[in-house]
């Protein structure tokens, strides 16, 4: 059973009112600009907080990192909102990072992307007899731009520790041609990513027969 219950931000009884921050009356959070500024230039706000952001712990740190040298350090970079590696823990893991699917169409628009993906069989399932085609990866490329790779998704074993390596491959600006370059360690789950080859808009068959 998962239980998914939410929550709501508790701003309404820290005067916020009395110094005029606007927060959203639906849930309490705070929206903020690019550089987690309220409506009142001098207050910020970061982490759980903010109003359509990321609940993510790591996401709050490096936010306040970054504001802090902004504010104190005499730096300009902002926090990256949209390439943050997540995992979500269930027996069947699943990671990602960057745009899901429709809002990189939104984004983009749906005829300035290719998407590549594939089901895939963890070799260590083979022995067990674990079904085959039940793990799934995808990758979203911007045509426009080199065919970089603008979101990635994993459904299979060790997702997290897939997802947080290429993480650091899509921050460094990651390309489907790089992918197709990079040789894989076999037989991994990661591997599949550097061996893609059907795009979703061919409507081709994802199956697979092995590991």
């Amino acid at each position: 059973v998962l239980i998914a219950i939410g929550r709501d931000a508790c701003t309404r009884n820290i005067g916020l009112q009395t110094i005029g921050v606007k927060i959203n009356e639906k849930n309490g959070k705070v929206p903020v600009n690019d550089e987690e500024q309220t409506n009142v230039p001098y207050v910020y706000a970061i982490g759980d907080i903010l109003d359509g952001k990321l609940e993510l712990t790591p996401v709050a740190i490096q936010a306040g990192k970054l504001l802090a040298r902004r504010l104190y350090g005499g730096s300009s970079r902002k926090c990256d909102y949209i390439n943050v590696p997540t995992t979500v823990f269930t027996p069947l893991e699943y990671g990602s990072c960057g745009y899901p699917e429709e809002r990189a169409i939104d984004e983009y628009g749906k005829q300035n992307l290719e998407v590549y993906h594939t089901l895939f069989w963890p070799l260590e399932w083979t022995v067990p007899g674990r079904d085959n085609n039940t793990c799934y990866a995808k990758i979203i490329c911007n045509k426009q731009d080199n065919n970089r790779v603008v979101g990635l998704h994993v459904l299979g074993p060790n997702a997290g520790e897939v997802t947080q390596g290429f993480a650091a491959a899509i921050k460094c600006g990651l390309t489907k041609e790089l992918l197709d370059e990079t040789i894989g360690i076999h037989p991994t789950c990661a591997e599949v990513f550097t061996t893609m080859d059907i795009t979703k808009s061919s409507g081709q068959d994802i199956t697979q027969k092995g590991c």
